[in-house]
């Protein structure tokens, strides 16, 4: 049932992203399109009650309550910002809006970029964590455990993980093209004196 509602979740995520984003920009109605837009909180909010409920009602704690736990944290770590960059999209491609800010692809601000997205992990991380956590009190000492035990430890090497491929941005920048110039704000530029 878990998993039915997290695939139910996912699919209605882009439902409701796409309807809003529909009426704000096709359909000019800016308000419906800014409701359907936070509506999609309301879906975690749902697969968190349904999760809690079926663990209340004696489910053996297995590894779809562990998922569960790592779509909300990984909903409130990104849906934002993908809300935010597709509605960039959408502004730009369905009502004539300038065109999206790309990533910087280089250097320091391409560091800065990664080192920005893995918080976004390391906060997705702590709210999955936590509720992983959450469960293990829940459930207590009477039910099986370890496998919301394992999704913890999946969730720091996914941080780990993360942490390690931003890291190497930062120690290994690439290099734009020769003779372009710098990206990003807050560059030092060379020059003359």
């Amino acid at each position: 049932m878990v998993v039915a509602l997290i695939i139910a979740c996912e699919v209605g995520f882009w439902v409701l992203l796409a309807l809003g984003l529909g009426a704000r920009y096709l359909l000019k109605w800016r308000r419906t399109g800014a409701v359907l837009l936070l509506c999609e909180p309301v879906l975690e909010l749902v697969l968190f009650a349904v999760t809690a409920w079926d663990l209340k009602n004696g489910a053996e704690p297995g590894w779809q309550h562990g998922l569960a736990a790592l779509y909300i944290g990984y909903t409130v770590a990104y849906g934002h910002y993908t809300v935010r960059w597709l509605d960039g999209h959408a502004a730009h491609r369905l009502a004539g809006g300038p065109p999206p800010v790309r990533p910087p692809r280089h250097g320091m601000p391409r560091a800065r970029h990664e080192g920005g997205l893995w918080l976004r992990t390391v906060l997705g991380a702590a709210v999955a964590y936590a509720l992983l956590q959450g469960a293990v009190w829940y459930v207590g000492d009477d039910g099986d455990t370890s496998s919301l035990r394992s999704f913890q430890w999946t969730v720091l090497r996914v941080v780990a993980l993360h942490g390690l491929i931003a890291l190497t941005y930062l120690i290994w920048p690439k290099r734009g093209p020769a003779g372009s110039a710098p990206e990003g704000r807050g560059e030092l530029r060379d020059q003359p004196r």
